[in-house]
């Protein structure tokens, strides 16, 4: 983010929620400006990665629904115990 974008905005929180800021912005050296604004980076993009986990869900549930290409959980598991075995192994092929 460089300088020029960032705008002040203002969030009313609660006394006790500030002073929980504050002594864990000090226990870390950093302000509490910092903080709160480490927090919300970090909160968009938890949930952008889950709207875009969420996207695809669908996208996928509406692939199989279209298609009716799926594997089984069987054959997922057996692919999966193959990679933890350190496997270099095709996943599954999809099939009806």
């Amino acid at each position: 983010m460089t300088a020029a974008a960032a705008r002040p905005v203002s969030i009313k929180i609660d006394e006790d929620t500030k002073a929980r800021v504050k002594r864990l912005a000090d226990a870390r050296h950093r302000t509490s400006h910092w903080l709160m604004r480490e927090a919300i980076n970090q909160y968009v993009a938890r949930e952008e990665k889950r709207e875009a986990f969420r996207h695809d869900t669908l996208k996928a549930w509406e692939a199989y629904r279209t298609t009716g290409l799926h594997v089984t959980a069987d054959e997922a598991d057996a692919w999966l115990d193959q990679l933890e075995q350190g496997k270099d192994v095709e996943p599954p092929a999809c099939h009806v």
